[in-house]
C-alpha cells in the first residue's frame, strides 16, 4: 500500500493491524556514466515494492548526503547536510506517531558498508527517530515518565517488542556480512539496476571515466543482481517482522 493513495478508513486499519510502515531513505549521487544518479533509491523504491502487499510504503525521501567524496556536483550529486534535512525527518516521525502508527521503519542503501557505526545520512535519520519518540513520550506521558515508579519494568520491556523505542528504526538494504558484492557502481550496484531498473542502465558506457571503482561493473549481470534482490528481502521481511 502506498500511504499516499490510502484513505483515513485504510490507515486506520493499517494502525489497528500494526501494519510496519516504510521511508526509502535515498540520495541523489554520481554512479559512474553508465547508471543513473538515483541509483541508491532505487534500489530501495523497487526492492520494497515486492513488498508491497504487506506494508504501508511512505513518499521517498530522496535528498540525503551525498557528499563530493566521488564526483563534484556538475556530475550530478546533490549534497544536502544532516542538518537541513534533520528537522524534517523528526517532524515526520513525530506526525507518523501521531497518527497511531507504532511499527515505522526507515530503509537506506548509501554508505552503509559500516552500519553500526553510521554515516551522515542515516545518522541524521536516527536520531531525529528518537528524538520524535522521546517528544512523543513526554507529551503523551509527561516529564519523569521514565522514572515513575509504574516504570520499574522499564530495563525487562526494552528487550522486548513493548520498547517505545522500537517504534522508530532504520535498516540497511542488506545484512551485515551478507554474501554479495558490496561496491560503488561497480559489479554488484550495477547488477541490483540491471535486475531492478534495467531501463536506467546503458552498459555501452560502463568504460566512460576509467573510474577504480567501475572497473567491476562490465561483469554485472541481472541474474546476479536477482539473486541480491532475494538476500535484501529475506532480510527486509526479518527486520519488518514480515518473515
Amino acid at each position: 500500500m502506498r500511504f499516499d493513495r490510502m484513505r483515513p478508513d485504510q490507515i486506520a486499519r493499517a494502525v489497528a493491524a500494526n501494519t510496519p510502515v516504510v521511508l526509502p531513505i535515498g540520495v541523489m549521487e554520481y554512479h559512474g556514466a553508465h547508471l543513473p544518479a538515483g541509483v541508491d533509491l532505487l534500489i530501495v523504491t523497487e526492492t520494497l515494492a515486492r513488498l508491497a502487499d504487506r506494508i504501508v510504503t511512505l513518499p521517498p525521501f530522496a535528498y540525503g548526503a551525498a557528499s563530493h567524496a566521488v564526483a563534484g556536483p556538475g556530475a550530478g550529486t546533490l549534497h544536502v547536510e544532516p542538518s537541513a534535512f534533520l528537522p524534517l525527518a523528526e517532524a515526520l516521525f513525530s506526525g507518523l506517531l501521531a497518527t497511531g502508527f507504532r511499527n515505522i521503519h526507515g530503509v537506506i542503501h548509501h554508505q552503509t558498508e559500516n552500519f553500526a557505526q553510521g554515516m551522515p545520512t542515516d545518522l541524521a535519520f536516527r536520531l531525529a527517530a528518537r528524538n520524535a519518540i522521546f517528544r512523543h513520550l513526554e507529551g503523551t506521558r509527561g516529564p519523569g515518565w521514565w522514572g515513575r515508579q509504574d516504570m520499574a519494568d522499564y530495563y525487562a520491556l526494552h528487550a522486548a517488542a513493548e520498547d517505545p523505542f522500537n517504534w522508530i528504526r532504520i535498516h540497511p538494504m542488506f545484512p551485515k556480512g551478507a554474501d554479495f558484492p558490496f561496491d560503488h557502481a561497480g559489479l554488484g550496484e550495477t547488477a541490483l539496476m540491471l535486475a531492478l531498473a534495467p531501463e536506467t542502465v546503458d552498459m555501452a558506457r560502463v568504460a566512460e571515466g576509467e573510474h577504480w571503482y567501475t572497473a567491476t561493473a562490465s561483469t554485472a549481470t541481472a541474474e546476479l543482481g536477482e539473486r541480491g534482490v532475494t538476500l535484501a528481502l529475506a532480510h527486509l521481511r526479518a527486520v519488518l517482522g514480515l518473515a
